[in-house]
């Protein structure tokens, strides 16, 4: 079968074109395209300091910079057409620029390499989607921090096993999802620190014997350093998979939100109702409303995790420097971008338009001896052992089983009957309301301990 026609600017040393199965395969431009505006801005920097140092003329950078923008404009107007032939999103430009400038054009490449270039492309592209990715972190906490504040009142079964264990504030329980939330917009940011390194200047993986001014372009391109080895630039996608995996720890808080909303929603536990707008029926049952919505984000949890063990794994026996399998980064990166905003987006809404059933949740967290641990931390109070204590409460919980009675329904007489120690004042105690109000520690889901919290946070 005969090679493609398509002149390749590495083509110089073949004497054979490439095979058009070995073309397509190759070719990454169906999904590094939309690098194009980072390529673009890369390349206009690049011009210019190709001009400072002497390499080219400011005349040829001003004509270099002037078609770039042209190229821009064309591809966000859907004029530009993009050739499979040219491989990737660098080679497009640059084919189109040297078709408009001609050796002007062909001058732009000099002192980079594709190498340098797309570790370029995928750091200024991250540095902005970590920005969005933040933002967007940013509302849910909002929500969380509105919908806590709106429900300051409200009492539920706090969980462990998903068995009932103490009674919290609804407030506390969302609070929870926020602190997980903040812990991961730190790491985006922490994350960020190391995307923020300007690997143009190393080539392809060498460094260039042209007077190149890195410090230059990364004042040019906002960039806070510079790599500081070229054949780690060039091999290096740590930052790639350090984004993706924070993208995965909070796919995961996602996903345990939906859980627990998907958990909390059923008739079977009827807390709170989910927005219609959120929820789809079934094709045979004409009485369902499925949480379909959460179970997709749910779903797309593992679609983050695949695009972590995907990069691990591509990454993991690669020699220095550079390997064609780092092409596999972009779709596995693009797409856990893609998930994570989309996830995060629709939370928000959805969280904002819930119903709470107070009356049912504190109903719930009046059953099943709840209160149980506070009639164990009084009797500590009063000078017992815990694991005494702990003993004389089990039996008074087996005696309010034999009843049919909760613990705040017990009588004084009833309750000294397991332990003189008790006394009136435990009566409120093992209220729910009297349970959370008395967890005061810091951190703890007393009232005022949740206000201080949503003090600190603001509105």
């Amino acid at each position: 079968m005969p090679g493609s026609k398509q002149k390749k600017p590495w083509s110089g040393a073949f004497k054979e074109g490439i095979h058009p199965l070995a073309e397509r395969f190759t070719s990454s431009i169906d999904f590094d395209k939309r690098l194009y505006r980072y390529d673009i801005k890369g390349s206009i920097a690049h011009a210019r300091m190709l001009a400072k140092c002497g390499i080219i003329s400011r005349q040829e950078a001003a004509a270099l910079v002037a078609g770039l923008k042209d190229i821009e404009a064309d591809i966000e107007a859907g004029r530009f057409q993009f050739d499979p032939a040219l491989e990737d999103i660098h080679m497009n430009i640059e084919h189109r620029l040297t078709e408009k400038l001609g050796d002007v054009g062909a001058k732009l490449h000099a002192g980079r390499s594709r190498n340098d270039q797309i570790a370029l492309d995928l750091r200024l592209y991250l540095r902005d989607e970590i920005k969005e990715v933040r933002k967007r972190i940013k509302t849910l906490k909002r929500v969380l921090a509105r919908l806590a504040r709106k429900h300051l009142g409200a009492i539920m079964p706090g969980y462990t096993h998903l068995r009932g264990a103490q009674p919290v504030l609804f407030s506390h329980y969302l609070l929870a999802y926020y602190e997980m939330l903040e812990r991961d917009d730190g790491r985006y940011q922490d994350c960020g620190q190391r995307v923020d390194v300007l690997p143009l200047g190393a080539a392809a993986l060498a460094g260039s014997t042209l007077p190149l001014d890195r410090g230059y372009l990364a004042k040019l391109l906002g960039f806070r350093a510079v790599t500081g080895n070229s054949i780690d630039t060039v091999s290096d996608r740590d930052f790639v998979i350090e984004f993706v995996a924070d993208c995965c720890l909070t796919m995961m808080h996602l996903s345990r939100l939906c859980e627990d909303l998907i958990i909390f929603s059923s008739p079977e536990f009827g807390f709170l109702r989910l927005p219609e707008a959120f929820l789809t029926g079934s094709s045979i049952m004409p009485q369902k409303q499925n949480p379909d919505v959460l179970e997709l984000v749910r779903g797309k949890t593992g679609r983050s995790y695949g695009a972590l063990f995907s990069l691990l794994t591509m990454m993991k026996g690669l020699p220095l420097s550079y390997n064609r399998d780092m092409q596999e980064d972009k779709e596995p990166l693009f797409d856990c971008v893609d998930t994570v905003k989309s996830c995060l987006e629709v939370l928000a809404e959805i969280l904002k338009r819930i119903k709470l059933e107070e009356a049912r949740m504190a109903e719930a967290a009046a059953q099943g001896f709840l209160t149980a641990t506070d009639a164990a931390e009084y009797l500590v109070r009063k000078g017992v052992p815990f694991r005494q204590a702990h003993q004389i409460v089990g039996r008074l919980v087996r005696y309010c089983m034999e009843k049919k009675k909760r613990l705040d329904q017990l009588s004084l007489e009833e309750l000294k009957h397991f332990s003189p120690h008790f006394d009136a004042d435990l009566i409120h105690l093992l209220t729910p309301s009297g349970s959370a109000e008395a967890r005061s520690t810091e951190g703890g889901t007393a009232k005022r301990r949740v206000l201080e919290k949503l003090d600190k946070i603001g509105k």
